[in-house]
């Protein structure tokens, strides 16, 4: 489903769309969505293997989220939007159709490519140029999604090589943090909002350090946290240690959950995905 798009930049012009996620941290909360006690809904047989035309059965305001592998992740709203995430094309041939929407971060081949699919309608780069941050305000249908840029600090850096994408839907926010390399800073926690689930790499080297990862999810308090980016067990049994006093933990044999604003678990959950 092609959807009718109106672009604007957060620091230029008004947007018609205003950010849920940001005014729930500067305003009041916003009426009828809470947190429920109520897991994530698992879709497992109702799947067709890892393609965009799968059964997702999605109600309304409810959003699929799926681990393809490594850093990408596919999200699909329940209006047919689909967003796959740090995309380089390494997982093309496991889709039937090109999504709607691909995030691109620069510090590895692994999470960008220089020659998107043409007919991929929005292929969003995380990194700016000429010393600018990328700067991303993109509605879609009832959807919006915005970045936060930070900084690549290894192998030379890089200013705002790196972008943390926000997806918005129904109420419901969610962040992929990219291949973060340093703890945000206040006006980058600010511009970030809430958020309700995060995608956060633990390799514990190549990005953030374990300590530094944990901290900075306990800061953002999401209730859905799904790690990727991880290399070894070692590393993940790390980064749940560390999270197990104020998370729970939980398991997905199925790489695959279907969540809404008001379906989301009453305490903080780690779910890790099988394929990781």
């Amino acid at each position: 489903m092609r959807l009718v798009v109106a672009l604007c930049t957060a620091l230029v012009a008004t947007p018609a769309m205003a950010s849920d996620c940001f005014q729930y941290v500067e305003g009041p909360r916003v009426e009828g969505i809470h947190h429920a006690s109520l897991s994530p809904r698992r879709l497992g047989d109702a799947l067709r293997g890892l393609r965009t035309d799968a059964a997702w059965e999605l109600k309304g305001r409810e959003v699929g989220i799926r681990y393809i592998g490594h850093s990408t992740f596919l999200v699909e709203t329940d209006e047919g939007l689909q967003i796959l995430t740090d995309w380089s094309g390494a997982y093309r041939s496991l889709f039937d159709e090109l999504p709607d929407v691909i995030t691109m971060n620069h510090a590895h081949s692994s999470h960008w490519t220089p020659n998107p699919d043409p007919d991929i309608t929005h292929a969003l780069q995380g990194w700016g140029s000429e010393g600018k941050p990328a700067e991303h305000y993109l509605e879609l249908g009832a959807s919006l999604i915005r970045n936060v840029p930070t900084d690549i600090r290894s192998y030379g850096g890089e200013p705002f090589g790196n972008s943390i994408f926000i997806f918005e839907h129904g109420g419901l926010c969610i962040g992929h943090l990219g291949h973060l390399h340093h703890e945000p800073t206040e006006e980058q926690y600010a511009a970030i909002g809430r958020l309700d689930v995060v995608m956060a790499p633990v390799d514990g080297g190549m990005t953030l350090d374990i300590f530094s990862m944990v901290k900075v999810l306990k800061r953002l308090r999401a209730r859905v946290v799904l790690p990727m980016h991880a290399f070894s067990s070692y590393t993940l049994a790390q980064f749940l240690a560390g999270m197990e006093e104020d998370f729970e933990i939980e398991y997905d044999d199925d790489n695959e959950i279907v969540i809404s604003a008001k379906s989301l678990p009453d305490a903080p959950t780690v779910i890790v995905s099988k394929g990781l």
